[in-house]
């Protein structure tokens, strides 16, 4: 056993000066990930900061008529909020579309954000990885890679970023809160994840120090409805293969706004800005998002045994919309 340092934060302050310089200091909430990690030899921090104890643990309502969820609102906790269930209901699905119970009373929102990616490779300390040790490569890419990337990945990671809660937030246009040693900033959620390029190793933009205090969701659509959709390999308790996070309102028949994010098929939650140019302001047929899939996808570059992901991605997201935009076809 690796020995580390303890220390229980009382103060965003005292959290931060605690891994202040020090590059083998991490910050610990739930621990679902980071304490499995710890197990395999993947994590050896020097030092762990329990920032459990920390203010961060409400959801307030915002006088713009969205909400702020500190980082330390637990997930089944956000799942069952009222002002969460009732107008952003995919974020509450994507939360109990993610763990067991069990987990989601112990994992934290912001460390659902922060969990890294199950490849293979990356969890056996045995096997080379440019994620986890930058330069050794990348074994997935000819390797076992049915899970993982088919858009946005390099030569240097196929790796998908696993969270469900990630790819609810970047649909509705959710913004991450941080507070380090330079103050506080803010990052929209679909500029927090990384692609990998040649620095797979950093799956986040946060900088060193750093440390996710909130995250706050704008104001829900009047008339906007939303969905998300996974499909995995067994029925419960499994990570997406594919998943699809929409918010769709339609008018008339219009499309007059559409917001679509995948997971499971890139180093990051992908938002589906192509997809999105070709709803707004099209009819809302089965057609047009068909053709909003295909406009998305068209960019999948599928490695030897992922191929499948494409077409999967497309009947789900295609599903998703027409269940939005018909509420009685919706099953």
């Amino acid at each position: 056993m690796k020995p580390f340092g303890y220390l229980q934060a009382a103060s965003v302050e005292e959290a931060l000066r605690a891994v202040a310089g020090q590059p083998g200091a991490r910050f610990l909430g739930g621990g679902t990930n980071l304490v499995d990690l710890m197990k395999l030899g993947v994590e050896r921090p020097e030092l762990l900061v329990d920032v459990t104890r920390l203010p961060l643990d409400r959801i307030e309502e915002l006088p713009d008529g969205g909400l702020r969820i500190g980082a330390m609102v637990r997930n089944s906790d956000l799942a069952a909020a009222a002002p969460v269930r009732d107008r952003y209901p995919v974020v509450s699905q994507a939360l109990l579309a993610g763990a067991s119970g069990q987990l989601r009373n112990t994992a934290t929102t912001g460390g659902n954000l922060l969990q890294r990616t199950r490849c293979l490779y990356f969890q056996d300390i045995a096997k080379p990885c440019n994620k986890r040790a930058p330069g050794t490569g990348c074994p997935a890419l000819d390797g076992a890679h049915r899970d993982l990337a088919v858009l946005g990945h390099s030569e240097h990671c196929v790796a998908t970023q696993p969270s469900d809660l990630a790819v609810a937030l970047a649909a509705v246009d959710a913004t991450v809160h941080l507070h380090g040693p330079d103050g506080e900033r803010s990052v929209p959620v679909t500029d927090f994840h990384r692609l990998p390029g040649d620095r797979p190793d950093q799956d986040t933009v946060i900088r060193p120090g750093e440390l996710l205090t909130a995250l706050t969701l704008p104001p829900a659509a009047p008339g906007a409805r939303s969905r998300y959709r996974k499909a995995r390999d067994r029925a419960s308790y499994a990570f997406a293969l594919v998943s699809v996070a929409a918010v769709l309102e339609v008018h008339d028949g219009v499309v007059r706004r559409a917001a679509l994010a995948f997971g499971g098929l890139a180093h990051r939650p992908w938002r589906a800005r192509a997809a999105e140019e070709v709803l707004h302001g099209a009819p809302a047929t089965e057609d047009t998002f068909a053709r909003a899939a295909d406009a998305e996808l068209a960019a999948a570059r599928p490695l030897r045994d992922n191929g499948f992901k494409v077409p999967l991605a497309r009947n789900l997201a295609v599903g998703v919309l027409a269940g939005l935009a018909d509420p009685a076809t919706d099953g």
